[in-house]
């Protein structure tokens, strides 16, 4: 969609303001769009609590919660690329062949930054035909899917080449956000648990954690989780040099804390309002503690 004046000037054009998706071409800028909204649903466009976020440093994914304060941060791409020196000010995906496998096609973001030291490029994902028409997309559930068009397939031409989050990628999709919808214990990409005080029970889409609806500390008490990490953890840093009782007492004096999780090896302390997706990890040194009303 293309925005001219009563004289044909040039105005506005949609493809300089992507919304859930990024087209080849398409650029995220500092000084302009610098982000992805998700869609509420396939069939309504308003927006959903997911984004990726252009930052200073390089590319975050974020949930918003109604219960947090803060939008949650679930991804960085701080595994595949960061900005040492500088800041980026702008990101474009691009498609380009490879130059010594012909036969390859790359999807790459081509990124820049003040310090020109720090802008380079990053190969995200390939097909083994051109790929120019190819799209990046924040899905619903909050995952970032690669798309391309394949002109030697009749119908479903639209392939799906590469998924950010999932059991055969850098992180799997226990790091999504709602991959166990309201609450849930995720291992290998799957829920396999829903905690409660009494130990671990069969999940299901029902699972829940029971509501807290008082804020006086003698109508609710807290049981604990061991080997388990929240799915913001990974990426945040908590409060170093806490004592346990220190982190308990912080939530507790929090209505909207549904729970706090502590690492016992460096005293780390966690504060979360919103319980989600919880990750079963093999040290269990990681604590979850969930505030539950005493009945």
């Amino acid at each position: 969609m293309v925005l001219h004046d009563s004289k044909g000037n040039f105005l506005w054009q949609s493809f300089d303001s992507p919304t859930d998706t990024l087209l080849v071409g398409q650029t995220l800028r500092a000084d302009g769009p610098s982000k992805l909204v998700s869609r509420l649903s396939e069939a309504n466009n308003n927006d959903r609590p997911y984004s990726l976020v252009m930052e200073p440093k390089g590319l975050a994914m974020y949930y918003k919660s109604p219960n947090s304060p803060r939008p949650m941060l679930y991804w960085s791409s701080t595994e595949w690329f960061t900005i040492e020196k500088g800041s980026l000010t702008n990101l474009t995906l691009t498609s380009r062949p490879d130059t010594d496998e012909g036969f390859l096609y790359y999807l790459t973001f081509l990124y820049f930054a003040t310090n020109p030291i720090s802008s380079s490029n990053r190969n995200m994902a390939f097909s083994r035909y051109n790929n120019t028409l190819s799209y990046l997309r924040l899905g619903i559930d909050g995952n970032l899917r690669f798309y391309t068009y394949n002109p030697n397939v009749q119908g479903m031409a639209w392939e799906l080449v590469y998924t950010f989050l999932n059991r055969g990628s850098m992180e799997g999709e226990c790091q999504l956000p709602g991959r166990c919808g309201n609450f849930g214990l995720c291992e290998d990409s799957q829920c396999v648990a829903c905690p409660t005080k009494n130990g671990l029970a069969g999940w299901s889409k029902d699972c829940e954690a029971k509501k807290v609806t008082s804020c006086k500390s003698s109508e609710f008490g807290y049981y604990k989780l061991e080997g388990v990490d929240h799915f913001t953890i990974k990426y945040t840093r908590g409060d170093g040099g806490t004592k346990q009782s220190d982190c308990e007492s912080k939530c507790t004096k929090d209505c909207k804390c549904t729970s706090y999780f502590y690492h016992t090896g460096d005293s780390r302390c966690w504060i979360a309002y919103d319980l989600k997706t919880l990750m079963r990890v093999g040290n269990s040194t990681h604590l979850a503690y969930i505030k539950t009303p005493n009945m």
